[in-house]
């Protein structure tokens, strides 16, 4: 009998607690549109001098009329460090794009109609956000340069680019 009410205690606590959720999260003053994070009240503040070198790895994606998840994650740090006092000045980050995540690099001629991404990855850049693309995996995709949105950069291929960046600092958020 103890322990059925030991469960049922714990189990009304758990379910009375929990009071946060998805709309808690908001996009920030940088990024209007995209880049949505949750203010933590409780988390110790972070130095207005913090820097912060980031790589994302961004394989998947591609569907069609969708922003891709990691573009959004890459908006939501820049949303998030300036929430916090962090200018953005002091945040790099680079998308290391391969695999299907292709798709969201091309123009809207090459895409067939008008890629979401195209004004996400255009305001990423307004913030230095390097976007590059695994040369891999144009080859095998025929993705010609000239089939890209502005600002991506063809690299020799995704892993080339991840070892160039952790020897600059980068760390890997894949």
């Amino acid at each position: 009998m103890k322990r059925w009410l030991a469960v049922i205690s714990t189990a009304l606590v758990f379910s009375q607690g929990a009071v946060a959720g998805p709309e808690d999260f908001h996009s920030g003053g940088l990024i209007k549109d995209y880049g949505r994070f949750a203010d933590v009240p409780a988390a110790k503040p972070l130095p207005a001098d913090t820097r912060f070198k980031v790589a994302m790895d961004v394989v998947d994606g591609g569907v069609t009329g969708e922003v891709n998840s990691i573009f959004q994650i890459a908006a939501g740090f820049l949303n998030l460090q300036h929430a916090n006092g962090i200018s953005p000045e002091n945040v790099e980050i680079a998308l290391v794009v391969h695999g299907d995540a292709h798709r969201d690099l091309l123009n809207d001629a090459a895409y067939g109609g008008v890629n979401p991404n195209r004004e996400l990855l255009g305001i990423l850049q307004e913030y230095n956000v390097q976007v590059l693309y695994c040369g891999q995996n144009a080859v095998m995709r025929d993705v010609a340069a000239e089939d890209l949105l502005p600002g991506v950069e063809m690299t020799h291929s995704a892993t080339t680019t991840h070892v160039l960046l952790q020897q600059q600092g980068y760390s890997l958020r894949p």
